[in-house]
């Protein structure tokens, strides 16, 4: 007997199709309740999460600017100021202006235009620094080396910029076309004004161009150069793909490096002094206390121990050797030391004792070994 066939199940009715431009329809939320408003921050509904500010997290109202004419004659304590007059430009800034904001931009307009109002007018404002030690040179004044005279534009170019500096005037700019004689006038601005200078070059190259030039111009003063010492630099890093750590590596350039102790020589001993300089004359490198805490003289006939002065040296970070006699060492041959400056390419002092008490003192080639000078 054959079994009857099982009756189909009845097809499900279809979904609606949604289209791409269909969008879920968003549940409102409901507003925070009070209770739980309180407990995540009881003072934003009292109004006093910030001091005068509004319920809720509406921004307070802007404090309006009351000024006071007596701001210039009283301090903080209640003291009042030593007595100076404030120009019209000053009052305004501070009196006349409606707004916190606009009496700011006011305020920062006046300094910028006529400086500070509580600073005495005619003298240079200048940061106070400690008293810098006697020069042990002194130097000379600077005289220039060349046979051509300023001539076209030049002479009074250099007046006005001599007569800026006498005013002391902090900008001054010097404008020309490349070859018309610029770094000519600035030496000219040099020797009429006999003071040191610092001149700025935005790359070594160029700086070398301008150390050249002025030392033609002032063969017989101390023209130095001083920029970074680093012939490569590659910093510190780290490569988190691989955990690779990258040590520093670096090298440095030992003729720089000669210069740059030259440089910093020449402005502790010498007043005659013009720094041609990169950018990297901005980043400290100790205080001159500290550099020159760190300096001893020796004088002919002076007493002092051997030991005492090879410490001494050792402590300047000098390396005592007795074959290698290179630039920052010094060695010892009985009772003479002889000493490889730091700052010094070809030139060498050497240092006779007889006992206790200084013989002599000369300068020599350190590669021949002869005697060029009795210092």
């Amino acid at each position: 007997m054959s079994e009857t066939p099982a009756k189909p199940k009845p097809a499900k009715k279809p979904s609606s199709v949604r289209t791409p431009n269909s969008k879920a329809s968003r549940q409102e939320l409901k507003p925070l309740e009070g209770y739980l408003a309180d407990l995540l921050n009881p003072a934003i509904n009292r109004g006093n999460a910030v001091p005068g500010g509004a319920a809720g997290f509406s921004d307070k109202p802007q404090a309006g600017y009351e000024a006071k004419p007596s701001y210039a004659t009283e301090r903080p304590g209640g003291e009042e100021r030593p007595k100076r007059k404030l120009s019209k430009k000053a009052d305004a800034a501070f009196i006349g202006a409606e707004g916190a904001a606009a009496a700011t931009a006011t305020s920062l307009q006046t300094l910028l235009e006529s400086g500070n109002p509580f600073i005495e007018p005619g003298k240079a404002w200048v940061p106070h620094r400690p008293p810098r030690p006697d020069k042990s040179e002194g130097g000379i004044r600077f005289r220039m080396n060349s046979e051509y005279e300023p001539a076209g534009d030049q002479p009074a170019a250099i007046a006005e910029l001599v007569e800026g500096i006498a005013r002391q005037e902090r900008d001054q700019v010097l404008l020309g076309v490349t070859g018309s004689g610029k770094t000519f006038t600035m030496a000219q601005v040099i020797e009429k004004t006999q003071r040191p200078a610092l001149i700025l070059a935005p790359n070594k190259t160029l700086a070398a161009q301008l150390y050249g030039e002025f030392k033609s111009f002032f063969p017989d003063n101390a023209v130095e150069y001083f920029v970074s010492y680093y012939d490569y630099y590659q910093p510190e890093a780290y490569v988190p793909r691989s955990d690779t750590f990258i040590e520093k590596e670096s090298s440095i350039n030992e003729q720089i490096d000669r210069m740059r102790h030259s440089a910093t020589r020449s402005l502790i001993e010498r007043d005659d002094v013009i720094i041609v300089a990169s950018v990297s004359c901005i980043y400290g490198i100790g205080s001159v206390e500290t550099y020159t805490a760190m300096t001893f003289g020796i004088k002919l006939g002076e007493r002092v121990e051997q030991r005492q002065l090879i410490a001494d040296l050792v402590a300047l970070q000098y390396k005592r050797t007795q074959h290698d006699f290179t630039r920052g060492s010094f060695r010892v041959r009985g009772d003479v030391i002889e000493l490889f400056p730091a700052h010094y390419e070809d030139r060498a002092w050497r240092i006779g004792l007889f006992g206790d008490e200084v013989e002599s003192i000369s300068e020599f080639d350190p590669l021949t070994g002869q005697k060029t000078a009795d210092l």
